[in-house]
């Protein structure tokens, strides 16, 4: 036994070892074997036919514009800045909630619709959203 020399044993082993790879298929294919037949020994039940329409109540959409001099039109009605806070209890009071739809016209200040928005959350209204038109 001479050190430092290299023997023809002692080469690099390039395969894959298939072995392991073989046994652990085998032992998944014996467990899906054994599972699949006990999955499918269920209680056999005749379940009744029922056909039924979900009930489709879609709130109204509450309309709220800011125009260009900054007066306010509810569902394209005038009104008052007074009334807003009011008319917004009512329209927030009902059942389901209208959504709020604040249409905001780009020369009008940012102030104007600010404030809408603050009056309408003290008025309990859940759902705000902008509409813009599409470019």
């Amino acid at each position: 036994m001479a050190f430092g020399t290299q023997d023809d044993t002692d080469e690099v082993m390039n395969e894959i070892n298939m072995t392991p790879l073989v046994d652990v298929m085998l032992v998944l294919l014996i467990i899906f074997i054994i599972t699949v037949p006990v999955m499918k020994h269920s209680v056999n039940v005749d379940l009744p036919r029922a056909s039924n329409q979900p009930e489709l109540i879609k709130p109204e959409t509450v309309r709220l514009s800011v125009a260009a001099d900054g007066a306010y039109f509810l569902n394209g009605a005038p009104i008052e800045e007074e009334q807003l806070e009011a008319l917004l209890k009512t329209e927030a009071a009902k059942e389901p909630q209208p959504d709020l739809h604040i249409r905001g016209d780009k020369a009008v200040r940012y102030e104007r619709v600010a404030q809408a928005m603050a009056t309408a959350q003290r008025a309990g209204v859940r759902k705000i959203g902008f509409v813009t038109d599409p470019q």
